[in-house]
């Protein structure tokens, strides 16, 4: 019997006019729901101007006023527990995320079963487009407490695979779940795949030939999808690596690489995508770096029209070799981690590119921004791995490619031994910023 090539073959492939068609109904019908069942967005319509009534097209969107995380704190606070964006009430919502609350007060996503039944689809659907198949052994190694990825897992055991649910445990803990019951599937953080095979290497472990995992999935940071931290993932590994995107506002993953891996596919037919220009707020051509802004199609619990994300992505302008036809992005950054030096626009993912792609060099590395006679410099910390390399050739080597690359240089570079810099055991804190520390010293 031939495998099938998709989880849902008539939805993922659907033409783009259908598609499209089917994205304005249910839009039409989602933003009556909102409007009508949620308090804040029957106000914040009404203030301007728009409604149900508004949608004759998609383009029609663009006419309705903005959310953002600061957006969903305010209401929360205003209306606690879960803030009056809802629209549904509380006996309805069987589910709640939080985020981290690294940067404010942690914010809920509610879910009704309707709601969690769409996004465990969702996950099976992305889980397959990675190759997993229900022959696989996958081990969940993401934070069940709180965390809207921590769930994910339910996808997985919807196609089929044998789940190990070992969440965020120590590293050693979580090879030893590796070596006994040889996994072929996991899940982490591009940084935590990298730390956890050198931790397996200094164990005696060789994750290329003593372990069974041959995809890993990657979320939270944007290296998966830089080309150099990939391989070198995966030549750690001896695995296929592929890169997830997932928002708590939202759900868990809702987009993610199929086979061919060149971009995330979006689960468009439950989540609309707008790129637009951080200054304009108008769309920007495919190809072009935009905000990624989300609308949900089907979410009743809490609807979220037009979310600004944070997100930093470039759109794919064509369709998929794969014969899927929702579209593609890669993520490049976020808004608040770009910074900017002579007027050029850098994220750490364009410092990483270069690092990674530098021989003699192990791929770590560490930002520092700092102020000089009231202007941003940066300067760089990176390790090398070849002892008989000059440190003073690799950060001349670096200091030219970066500036080859975007124009502007480090003011410093510093060539570091080898398990110099930390290690993270999650997302990677690759740039310190004492800008503000200076202006308030």
């Amino acid at each position: 019997m031939t495998e099938k090539r998709y989880w849902n073959e008539k939805v993922e492939t659907l033409p783009r006019h259908e598609l499209e068609a089917y994205q304005l109904q249910q839009l039409r019908e989602h933003v009556a729901w909102a409007y009508e069942h949620s308090p804040y967005y029957r106000q914040s319509f009404d203030a301007a101007g728009v409604g149900p009534d508004t949608l004759e097209s998609l383009d029609d969107l663009r006419k309705f006023p903005f959310v953002n995380k600061q957006t969903e704190r305010e209401r929360q606070a205003a209306v606690p527990l879960l803030g009056d964006m809802v629209a549904v009430p509380e006996e309805d919502v069987v589910f709640v995320s939080a985020s981290s609350g690294s940067t404010g007060m942690a914010t809920l996503s509610p879910f009704t079963a309707g709601d969690f039944d769409d996004f465990q689809d969702a996950e099976a659907r992305l889980f397959w487009a990675a190759g997993m198949r229900p022959r696989d052994r996958y081990v969940h190694a993401l934070n069940f407490t709180l965390f809207v990825g921590g769930p994910d897992v339910i996808g997985a055991q919807r196609l089929g695979a044998l789940c190990i649910w070992a969440g965020a445990i120590p590293s050693e803990r979580l090879l030893h779940i590796l070596k006994e019951m040889q996994p072929t599937v996991t899940w982490t953080t591009p940084s935590y795949a990298w730390f956890l095979g050198e931790t397996a290497k200094k164990h005696g472990i060789d994750p290329a030939t003593d372990l069974a995992i041959r995809k890993i999935i990657v979320a939270g940071e944007p290296g998966g999808s830089i080309p150099a931290t990939r391989q070198a993932i995966e030549k750690l590994w001896n695995a296929e690596l592929y890169d997830f995107y997932g928002i708590s506002d939202i759900f868990g993953a809702c987009a993610g690489m199929c086979a061919v891996r060149e971009g995330l596919h979006i689960v468009e037919d439950q989540i609309l995508m707008e790129v637009l220009d951080l200054n304009t707020q108008q769309p920007v051509k495919p190809g072009e770096a935009g905000e990624l802004v989300l609308t949900t199609l089907r979410k009743k619990a809490r609807p979220m029209i037009r979310f600004r994300t944070g997100d930093i992505v470039k759109e794919f302008p064509e369709l998929c070799p794969c014969g899927r036809t929702h579209k593609r992005f890669e993520v490049l950054g976020r808004v608040d981690d770009m910074f900017i030096v002579s007027g050029v626009n850098i994220f750490p993912s364009d410092i990483e590119y270069v690092v990674r792609n530098l021989p003699g060099l192990n791929g770590e590395y560490r930002i520092t921004l700092y102020r000089e006679n009231h202007l941003t410099k940066f300067e760089i910390e990176v390790e090398k791995d070849d002892l008989s390399a000059s440190e003073t050739e690799l950060a001349d080597q670096l200091s030219h490619r970066i500036k080859s690359r975007l124009g502007v240089r480090p003011a410093h570079v510093k060539v570091l031994p080898e398990n110099t810099l930390p290690r993270a055991t999650h997302k990677a804190k690759r740039v310190v910023d004492q800008r503000e520390e200076q202006a308030t010293g």
